[in-house]
């Protein structure tokens, strides 16, 4: 039977982050798609920090801004400011120059891309904590 996700559900943000990282790493280790890849990073990144910001009590905006999204995060004292702002700084226009022609595509960087995958799951992992009560199960 199907599971009806709930975007107000922290835990279902971070359910779909975990699923696009895992195929990410598989295009990764095989080097391939790298456009794609760093496209959908840039989601992933998004989809980690409304996790993040629905936790904190932000009602969701249907905006894909990285910059502003870190900017609410910074508001609300969010501790994950500081891992998530380089990643913003790389990837707040990736989102939209991979997808169209008309911008210079780079040489891939399969090392920092995969570098940039781990630094994704170590939030993820840390936001998954911050849901789970101690000793017990997600809500």
């Amino acid at each position: 039977m199907p599971r009806k996700t709930d975007s107000s559900n922290p835990a279902d943000w971070l359910l779909l982050s975990e699923r696009d990282l895992a195929g990410i790493r598989k295009l990764a280790d095989a080097e391939t798609g790298f456009e794609m890849c760093r496209s959908k990073l840039a989601e992933v990144l998004e989809k980690l920090m409304k996790a993040e910001l629905i936790r904190l009590g932000w009602s969701l905006e249907k905006i894909h801004d990285l910059r502003k999204l870190l900017g609410e995060l910074e508001v609300r004292h969010s501790g994950l400011t500081a891992a998530l702002r380089p990643l913003v700084t790389g990837y707040a226009d990736i989102y939209f120059m991979s997808r169209y022609p008309g911008f210079d595509l780079e040489d891939p960087d399969w090392p920092a891309l995969r570098q940039d995958v781990s630094a994704l799951r170590s939030i993820l992992e840390k936001l998954k904590a911050r849901l789970t009560p101690p000793g017990g199960t997600e809500p």
